[in-house]
This record gives structure tokens, C-alpha cells and sequence, in this order.
């Protein structure tokens, strides 16, 4: 282990989309981390410290979109291949060649169409919550109508620009404890509770969250530092990610079915729908992830895993990392 972590660095650096906002600490070999929603660079503040103790260039981005990075207004500059391209010119405007890809939620999927898309720029990919599955199946539109019955799955609720932020904008410090709390271990509903993760079709996502309570990896100023987040740069960057799942669809079509043969990491939370309704797709590891090295389900863990288990997290990432092939020529991480 290092004893020299360094102190967190905030910077800017050019992408196609216009800048994106990143903070990094520590020296050694790059590894990129990517949030999901609704988050920022934030949701990996356990994580820099830890990565860069280990010997590690930790740097968590804000995604395009979301906090200090540039927020293009077209829906469509939110596709798949632009998130790739931004991670690429991050990557290569930090002066380096190539990287350790990690994601969370939504961030999980950049990682690994990054890794899937650009194999020369991403050597390793870690994901966090959501599963890998190659691209193809059904177009997203029609499985989210099919899921939800009589009710909308919240992310055929997130379709229509506006309509999701009018429910959001609102109080959005209040959304957003609600949600945290809904998707949490220790505050998520209850068996037989309604589904947070469904809309009545008059109703709100709201109206399902927990009320007046807060997860215990969440203090009033870790909500207050995303709420300002979110209340200065509003949400229409944020959803609009959801609003093109079929033009994913469509443009990656030449990757269908494809593995990742990368060396891979999968951490989920047992009482995470990711891991469960995705379960059959951890099952296929062996098929879809060839290059796996570990793959970890956390007991009594939901779905905000390296913040609600950071030192867990970051054992198994460092664990991780250490155990990557090494690479010719590429810089070793401190013992």
C-alpha cells in the first residue's frame, strides 16, 4: 500500500459533448469510474481515497448530463456511442492510452459497452449492480410495455420528456431521499409492499418511496451535496439517458450477442432487483463474461453497493485490480 493518496483534484477536460467534469486522486495505473442515476462523481467518494491508497489513478467523472459536465440539449447526444466516446476522450485527455473501466447502475452499462466497443482504450471492466448483457434481445420499448401490466415500469414512465422532471422538480431534495431509501437494504419496502420500481398509471414514482427516513450510508449533507447537484443542473440530462434505449438498440446491432472478453468484475446486492430480475443473465457469466475473475453477490445489500458497503467495495476492487494480468509496458500499481 501507498502512503502517499494525494488530495482530490477537481478538473475539466474536453470531450465530444463539450467538457467533462472529473475528480481524480492518487497515482499509477487509470482507473475510470462511472456513476448511474441519479448520482455524480460522488457516489465513489469511499472509493478515490481507497484506489489511490492502493497505488491506483482513481477518477470519477460526472457523466455528460449530470453535475460540472456539459449537458448537449438534443435527447439524442445522450446515446451509447457518445457516453463511450466521452469515457475514450477522458481517458486520452488525462494523458493516458488505455484504462480500467468501472461502473455503477447506468454507469455498469457505459463500462461495458466501453470495454465491448472500444477493447483498445478499456482492458478491464468492473461492474457494480447491473449485470452485463450483450446487446440484441427485444427493442427495450416493447419489454418495458410488457412489464408492467397495469402499471408503467419507471423507465417506460421516464419515456416523455417533461413528464418525469414535473414530478421530480418540485422538491427535488424530497425525491431524491425517496428513492435512495426505496432502493436501500435498510429502508427499502417491505414484502408485499407496492413496487417502487412501477407507476400506477395516474400515480407518481413518489408515492411508493419511503417517507421521512433516510438509509444509514446517507447523511443530510451527502443529500444535500446531490440535491444541489440536481436543482442547478436540472434532470432532462439525467432521463434523457432512458430516452434512447431503442436508438441504442438499433446502433448497436452489429454487437449483438457479442461477450466481453475483457478481464471482468461483477459486485451486486442481493436485495437489488438488478441482481435478482437479472438473474439468469449472472448465470451466464461463463458464456458472456469469459475474462471473469470474481463475481460477488453481498448479503443484506441493495442497490447502491459502494456506498452502502464501502469498505467491502473497495476490498474487492483492490482485490480486483491486483489480480489483472499485468500489461507490457503499463505502469505497476503500489504494493
Amino acid at each position: 500500500m501507498s502512503g502517499h493518496t494525494t488530495e482530490l483534484t477537481h478538473r475539466l477536460v474536453p470531450s465530444p459533448g463539450g467538457r467533462i467534469h472529473l475528480v481524480e486522486q492518487g497515482t499509477g495505473p487509470l482507473v475510470l469510474l462511472l456513476h448511474g442515476f441519479p448520482e455524480s462523481w460522488y457516489s465513489w467518494r469511499h472509493q478515490l481515497p481507497a484506489l489511490a491508497a492502493a497505488g491506483y489513478r482513481a477518477v470519477a467523472v460526472d457523466v455528460r448530463g449530470y453535475g460540472r459536465s456539459s449537458k448537449p440539449a438534443p435527447v439524442e447526444a445522450y446515446r451509447m456511442l457518445d457516453l463511450v466516446d466521452d469515457g475514450v476522450a477522458v481517458v486520452h485527455g488525462l494523458g493516458e492510452e488505455s484504462a480500467v473501466v468501472v461502473g455503477h447502475d447506468w454507469g455498469a452499462t457505459i463500462a461495458a459497452h466501453s470495454a465491448l466497443i472500444r477493447p483498445d482504450v478499456f482492458h478491464a471492466v468492473g461492474l457494480l449492480s447491473v449485470p452485463y448483457t450483450p446487446p440484441g434481445g427485444p427493442r427495450p420499448s416493447e419489454a418495458f410495455a410488457a412489464m408492467g401490466g397495469e402499471e408503467e415500469f419507471y423507465a417506460a414512465y421516464f419515456q416523455q420528456p417533461g413528464r418525469a422532471e414535473a414530478e421530480i422538480e418540485p422538491d427535488v431534495r424530497g425525491w431524491l431521499a425517496g428513492l435512495y431509501a426505496a432502493l436501500s437494504a435498510d429502508t427499502m419496502p417491505g414484502p408485499g409492499a407496492p413496487d417502487p420500481h412501477f407507476v400506477r398509471r395516474s400515480g407518481t414514482m413518489r408515492e411508493r418511496f419511503p417517507v421521512d427516513r433516510l438509509p444509514s450510508w446517507l447523511d443530510g449533507d451527502d443529500l444535500d451535496f446531490y440535491a444541489a447537484e440536481f436543482e442547478r443542473t436540472g434532470w432532462g440530462g439525467a432521463l434523457n439517458r432512458y430516452r434512447n434505449m431503442d436508438r441504442d438498440w438499433e446502433e448497436l446491432a452489429a454487437f449483438r450477442g457479442a461477450p466481453l472478453t475483457q478481464p471482468s468484475l461483477f459486485i451486486g446486492g442481493a436485495l437489488d432487483a438488478s441482481t435478482t430480475w437479472l438473474a439468469d443473465a449472472i448465470d451466464a457469466y461463463p458464456a458472456t463474461l469469459p475474462g471473469l475473475i470474481a463475481s460477488h453477490v453481498l448479503d443484506g445489500c441493495g442497490h447502491w453497493v459502494q456506498q452502502e458497503r464501502p469498505t467491502e467495495v473497495n476490498r474487492l476492487l483492490t482485490d480486483w485490480l491486483a489480480a489483472l494480468p499485468s500489461r507490457p509496458g503499463a505502469p505497476a500499481a503500489g504494493k
